[in-house]
């Protein structure tokens, strides 16, 4: 989140991709103007708007808002809602809406605020247009970027979210449950505020909140789901993964997002995680900790200077969660077991790229040769008939 300074003045404009966090910081701001001003006058303008005529109308509303005082006294607050003409779209750039909210930043900074605040939320907004730069002198700005995987801290963001809200409701949640719940939801703020209100009620009165919990009762995204195949390989239980690589299959025939290629890059980022760890505490960095909040600690002070700079190579790229579980799961392999295992891997990702063999047997095949061990006989395994999963 990024803020500019004094948060008193009276024009506040929220806005991000974030659209749960920046609706509620507005609904909040929103409440907290309307009982600092008292008064009965205080409007939400609708501001989603599908074309510039709607987005005209909108802002014809803002300004007759703006020039009404209040009939009963008090204060008067102005939310326009939900703004989406402020960015860079064809609605936005359409020149009488251009010229209007031109007009009306103006307006705002000839305005007299005595007892009047306005609150915009928006979606997009462009920084380079006379609007923002206005907001920006004359009041306080405060951005929310959504989570993505691609950022190295949302799950730490996740995280400190996750507490401030359990700590509102008077609960606690230990440091394995924590990272299990974040790890489930995924960077997804709103899913992750539903998940949260679903543990509370399920806790009831109890006030802490366990692993056990998580398990019994958060619902899984498919990122999260799709670790499933590759935890029950850093197992090492044969039968757990051919049976969840053939749910995984199943589910392929009706999800376009995922693909064979894409299990497999799961299961080679599992096995790097393990090779990674074997490697860590080889040069006696990190000791085998089960206890998650220990590890955590001595994970976050691994000698930085010592590691690879490449993120695909440094252990310090994993979230700790994932590098926790790696540590406990790469006790089940040899060394020389996980490198011969990503040379499968890189063979079986060969095979799928370039070859006419079915996907679903090359991927049985690989899994079961990394995961049975050296003189074992292949288990009694459902064979993977492709006309099963290609229907």
């Amino acid at each position: 989140m990024a803020r500019s300074a004094d948060p008193s003045a009276p024009v506040f404009l929220v806005y991000g991709d974030d659209d749960y966090a920046v609706k509620q910081r507005a609904r909040q701001l929103f409440q907290q103007w309307s009982q600092e001003l008292g008064g009965m006058d205080h409007e939400v303008i609708d501001a989603q708007v599908s074309n510039s005529g709607d987005a005209l109308k909108a802002l014809g509303k803002l300004r007759e808002a703006l020039q009404t005082l209040p009939f009963f006294g008090g204060g008067k607050v102005v939310w326009l809602q939900s703004c989406n003409f402020l960015g860079m779209d064809r609605t936005s750039q359409a020149s009488a809406v251009t010229e209007t909210v031109g007009e009306i930043a103006q307006e705002l900074k000839e305005f007299k605020w005595q007892n009047v605040r306005l609150l915009i939320s928006a979606s997009e907004v462009d920084k380079r247009r006379v609007f923002y730069k206005t907001i920006e002198k004359l009041g306080t700005i405060e951005s929310f970027l959504a989570w993505s995987l691609d950022d190295k801290d949302w799950a730490g963001q996740a995280e400190m979210a996750t507490r401030k809200e359990l700590r509102a409701r008077k609960k606690d949640i230990s440091e394995e449950a924590l990272a299990e719940l974040v790890q489930a939801v995924g960077p997804h703020r709103q899913q992750l505020a539903n998940e949260i209100e679903k543990l509370c009620l399920y806790v009831g009165e109890r006030p802490a909140i366990t692993e056990a919990d998580i398990n019994a009762i958060v619902s899984r995204n498919k990122q999260a789901r799709a670790f499933a195949l590759a935890e029950a390989l850093g197992d090492r239980d044969l039968p757990r993964v051919l049976r969840t690589l053939d749910e995984e299959l199943w589910e392929m025939k009706f999800d376009k997002d995922k693909s064979e290629i894409g299990l497999l890059y799961g299961i080679i980022s599992k096995v790097r995680a393990m090779v990674l760890m074997k490697e860590v505490m080889r040069e006696g960095w990190l000791k085998a900790e089960r206890e998650y909040f220990r590890f955590k600690t001595q994970f976050e002070n691994l000698p930085t200077d010592k590691l690879p700079t490449d993120k695909k190579f440094n252990p310090r790229a994993l979230h700790p969660f994932v590098a926790h579980k790696a540590l406990l799961q790469c006790v089940n392999y040899s060394s020389a077991e996980l490198v011969r295992a990503m040379g499968l891997l890189l063979e079986c990702n060969q095979k799928l790229v370039s070859s006419s063999l079915d996907e679903a047997l090359v991927l049985q095949q690989v899994l079961v040769d990394i995961v049975r061990k050296e003189g074992e006989k292949p288990a009694a395994s459902r064979s993977a008939d492709s006309s099963r999963f290609r229907a």
